[in-house]
């Protein structure tokens, strides 16, 4: 059974973090307005956040299908807030409150309460319409109303974008200046100080200055300001999937100061985390595990902290780590003109860091002590393996060296898809790579034909990812236990786990199903939930009408003016996905009572606050790179210009 403790061992960390300071709140009340616009005048008003009538905030391209979500809870915070519709909804145009269509709303499963949630609902379909404009859905008998949204091809472009800027905002050592940086989140290089980045010493040789290494660069990895090659892998791989299979959804004018040059801006970003991995390996190949500070403090801006920054030494996991990066985004960006010599350096890195795994004396599993804060960035000998799988899945594919192959079928079971349901909800960087080896010419077919079969096994098993659209009241199913630290990243993760059975051609009787499950995981995401939330943060310039408000970050904190969205002067930087709703959210460090997110159904169990020690909020509102990277991925998917729609 997956549960929390199969994420990455970094979400355990913070469990033992005491950050001292008092807790802000931010319950789900429903303010009237916000400051959307902080760098552009007055504030956007806003309607009160949808209680009722749900859909997706941003919109729908005209094709797809549309479905309003209605609810009445039954059980959970909100419990007392009942509500039935009237015998037919309406969709109303914005501009002048116009009906252009109208229908009954259909009850889901003859009224059933829905346990996960907590609520009974209705479905709204107005999948006809689709001339493109801006429009809500209206219950006459109620005066009851949806938020606003678009009707539009280009619906998701825009959204794409500010979520990839999200990783121009994580760079370490790099100022965020106009014109790129809005006003209220500018801020000077960080960690370029003395015996920072620039110097980081040894942690094992903290006093002695020949130790010292210049590791400036990469991204903060999530809501702390430190850097791990492990877990660095967890986010590019997916952000490599996302251009490999949709290079078309990635334009180069995505405002970061590279854009222009000819190279789509998602490769910008890639390239800025890699040239900080070069820096982290060594000449024989080995690669360094992390970068950090001895304590935890909130550094708000980042640029304020100025506490020496240590690295931890090299480890196997971290070598194979880099293995796997390296060849991935080898492969990838050969096929830019402009970064063929760039893509042999990392094909040349890659051979060297699988070599130094390989001639290792033992795999190392317990690299890192804890003195370099925060998270355990160690891997498991199995994990290593899984990677090794992975490196040299991609490495085949560079070089035709059967040594690889001969690797990869002596480990093929240790490949994290080959014994998890859900295929790529937890290791997607395992499965894809598994997938993408099936379409090699040179693949061994028996290999290629057994991750095919296990792919169309999972779909039609009872792994629950692939179940029908009307499983789940929202339109987007997950198993209660996938509700855990991190929960958003595995809804994230459906997206493609469905639009690879159409990418492979596994199952061709019904591939709009497959499409419509993924949508409806992305639609949840944008407001089809419980909560009538954007789990992405300070999105009304977006079109969002009620996005999170407050998440976990030491750049962004209670008391300061980037705590609130709607509350303080500037609130978080846009485009950050929360962690999601996290039924184990007591166990993981969350007052029992705290309501919510304590004693809720699975669905229910968020609430959108910052709050420090000892009610902190890192279960529930932390983003993550990896995070970051599973909703890109998803979401580039659907932008009008890709491939696979």
């Amino acid at each position: 059974m997956r549960h929390a403790s199969t994420l990455p061992n970094r979400w355990l960390r913070l469990a033992v973090i005491v950050v001292l300071g008092s807790l802000a709140l931010g319950c789900l009340t429903r303010p009237s307005q916000t400051q959307a616009g902080h760098e552009r005048g007055a504030p956007v008003r806003l309607n009160s956040p949808p209680t009722h009538i749900l859909v997706d905030q941003f919109g729908y391209r005209p094709s797809d299908a549309k479905v309003a979500v209605l609810r009445s809870p039954v059980e959970g915070y909100d419990s007392g807030q009942t509500f039935e519709p009237g015998d037919k909804l309406e969709l109303r145009r914005a501009a002048d409150h116009a009906i252009v269509f109208s229908a009954p709303a259909r009850p889901w499963r003859d009224g059933r309460v829905q346990a996960s949630s907590g609520d009974r609902g209705w479905w709204f379909d107005f999948s006809s319409i689709s001339e493109p404009g801006r429009y809500y859905v209206h219950d006459p008998k109620t005066g009851q109303r949806s938020a606003p949204f678009r009707i539009d091809g280009q619906v998701y472009d825009d959204v794409l974008k500010t979520a990839v800027r999200m990783l121009y905002y994580q760079r370490s050592a790099f100022p965020k200046r106009a014109p790129h940086a809005a006003r209220c989140w500018r801020d000077e290089a960080a960690y370029v100080g003395p015996r920072q980045d620039r110097a980081a010493r040894d942690i094992a040789r903290r006093d002695d200055p020949a130790s010292a290494r210049d590791l400036a660069g990469g991204w903060f990895d999530a809501g702390d300001t430190n850097l791990y090659v492990t877990f660095a892998g967890d986010a590019l791989h997916q952000l490599l999937l996302a251009f490999q299979h949709y290079p078309a959804a990635f334009s180069d004018d995505y405002n970061i100061p590279e854009s222009g040059n000819g190279i789509p801006d998602l490769v910008d970003e890639m390239r800025w985390q890699l040239e900080w991995l070069k820096k982290m390996q060594l000449e024989d190949g080995r690669s360094l595990l992390k970068l950090g500070t001895l304590k935890h403090r909130e550094a708000s801006p980042p640029s304020s902290d100025r506490l020496p920054r240590y690295y931890v030494g090299p480890c196997t996991s971290a070598t194979i780590s880099l293995a796997s990066m390296f060849a991935h985004a080898a492969l990838v960006l050969r096929d830019i003109p402009s970064l063929s010599v760039y893509a042999d350096d990392l094909q040349a890195r890659a051979l060297r860091a699988f070599d130094a795994f390989r001639s290792a004396d033992g795999l190392q599993t317990d690299c890192d002590d804890q003195t370099v804060r925060a998270g355990d960035a160690d891997r498991s000998a199995k994990e290593q393996k899984g990677l090794a799988a992975t490196a040299a899945i991609y490495l085949f594919a560079l070089t035709g060296e059967t040594r690889f192959e001969d690797y990869l079928r002596d480990n093929w079971s240790l490949l994290a898809p080959d014994d998890q349901p859900g295929w790529s909800l937890y290791k997607p960087q395992m499965g894809q790579a598994m997938l993408f080896y099936s379409q090699l010419e040179q693949a061994d077919p028996a290999l290629a034909q057994r991750a095919l079969a296990d792919k169309q096994n999972d779909a039609r098993g009872d792994s629950g990812y692939y179940l029908p659209i009307d499983t789940d009241l929202y339109r987007s199913f997950m198993k209660d236990r996938a509700y855990h630290w991190g929960s958003n990243a595995v809804r994230a993760r459906t997206v493609g786990s469905n639009l690879d059975v159409i990418r492979y051609g596994l199952d061709d009787s019904r591939p709009d199903d497959y499409r419509e499950r993924a949508l409806g995981a992305l639609h949840y995401l944008h407001g089809v939930n419980p909560l009538g939330i954007v789990y992405l943060s300070n999105m009304y310039e977006q079109g969002a009408t009620h996005s999170a408000n407050e998440i976990y970050h030491v750049w962004f904190p209670p008391g300061t003016r980037f705590s609130n969205a709607r509350k303080s002067q500037c609130g978080p930087a846009p485009g950050y996905l929360t962690g999601g709703p996290n039924r184990r959210a007591v166990e993981n460090g969350v007052p029992e009572s705290l309501r919510p997110p304590a004693g809720q159904p699975p669905q229910k169990a968020y609430r959108d606050w910052n709050g420090r020690w000892p009610d902190p909020s890192y279960p529930i509102t932390e983003p993550s790179n990896s995070y970051q990277a599973s909703y890109i991925y998803a979401l580039a998917a659907f932008v009008n210009r890709a491939r696979l729609q």
